[in-house]
């Protein structure tokens, strides 16, 4: 596959990735690299990972604990006294290999560690293949807050290699499916009719198609003032979702795929509520979601704590609550406002 250019980086493929890796290496004559990973990516992705690096460059591993419970500022500062601990300088390199937590916290954290340090993301999942790897978004979550705390900052390079893929549960798996629906329901309906007729056997596709719509995007919004806003389809009320189980101690933690699926059926019943989709493309989305995911009981005595934790939504401006609706696939609107009584019915219609 190309090389997809971004803003100021590029994404690369597979074996052209860790070729441009070491070429990057030895030509800004790093002092040190970092490489992040987690106890998972440790035991399944650095093994495959660093024959293919060639370097004679001394090489530090920093695991954190997996899971986005971690995605915190405690251990950014974990990281960043290893970093510091372990002779890290300007002129060090931190290697990201990982899922979605490991490329947000790691891209913060190298942005802001002596103001800045170079990074390269290498991503392990389906889902940060697709988006937390690309865009230049970081940071971290506060409390269970989703990234409230972070900064746009670019890679030196990202490098997608499907090969990570075999490493995940079809749960992770199924997971990054949730934001190549978005993408199909918002720009590219092909994406979402490839999945919805089972072809996600074609994963190279998938994966380069939303790749490159992403960049497409952030290439004309890279700070999120307007076209950037329909990456956020589905994650307003899914992000809260996400974080009411996260906080939840009698309940199992929702991956952050299953969250936005369920963001996206709710959101598109406030479409055709709001906007012009129809009712037939409503029970599209929802009976292709629900063939993919299973299904979540959200208990109404539950609503109200979701609805609470929309008022943290990073995306809010001036106390309101802004979603990314559909007049139809391929055809959104931005900054729309729902009274609380329809929030409360999409659930419902969610649960029916």
């Amino acid at each position: 596959m190309k090389s997809i250019q971004a803003v100021s980086y590029f994404v690369h493929f597979k074996e052209k990735g860790y070729k441009a890796l070491s070429t990057l290496i030895k030509e800004k004559n790093y002092s040190k690299i970092f490489i992040l990973v987690d106890e998972n990516t440790i035991e399944c992705c650095y093994p495959k990972f660093i024959p293919l690096l060639e370097t004679d460059k001394t090489i530090e591993i920093i695991e954190i604990d997996a899971g986005e419970i971690h995605k915190n500022l405690e251990t950014c500062m974990g990281v960043w006294n290893a970093i510091t601990d372990l002779g890290g300088d300007r002129k060090s390199l931190l290697i990201t290999l990982g899922g979605g937590v490991i490329t947000d916290l790691g891209g913060f954290v190298a942005s802001t560690f002596k103001r800045g340090i170079d990074f390269v993301n290498i991503p392990t999942t389906l889902l940060s293949m697709v988006d937390a790897s690309v865009g230049g978004k970081t940071g971290v979550d506060l409390g269970v807050l989703k990234n409230q705390i972070g900064l746009f900052a670019n890679p030196e390079m990202v490098i997608v290699d499907d090969a990570y893929l075999s490493t995940l549960s079809e749960r992770e798996v199924t997971s990054g499916m949730a934001e190549i629906i978005k993408y199909g329901l918002t720009y590219d309906v092909k994406l979402f009719n490839e999945i919805k007729e089972h072809k996600e056997n074609n994963i190279n596709s998938l994966i380069f198609r939303s790749i490159e719509i992403k960049n497409e995007v952030v290439l004309q919004d890279p700070k999120e003032n307007y076209l950037r806003k329909i990456l956020n389809f589905g994650h307003t009320l899914g992000h809260a979702i996400e974080s009411f189980y996260l906080e939840s101690e009698d309940k199992e933690n929702l991956t952050h795929g299953e969250a936005i699926a369920i963001g996206m059926v709710c959101e598109s019943y406030l479409s055709t509520k709001l906007l012009s989709l129809t009712e037939e493309k409503l029970s599209e989305v929802k009976e292709t979601i629900l063939s993919i995911y299973p299904k979540t009981n959200l208990l109404q005595k539950d609503f109200s704590a979701i609805l609470d934790l929309l008022k943290h939504d990073k995306k809010n401006s001036n106390g309101q609550v802004n979603f990314v609706l559909l007049n139809d696939f391929e055809d959104f609107k931005i900054d729309c406002k729902v009274p609380e009584i329809l929030l409360v019915e999409s659930m419902e219609y969610y649960n029916v």
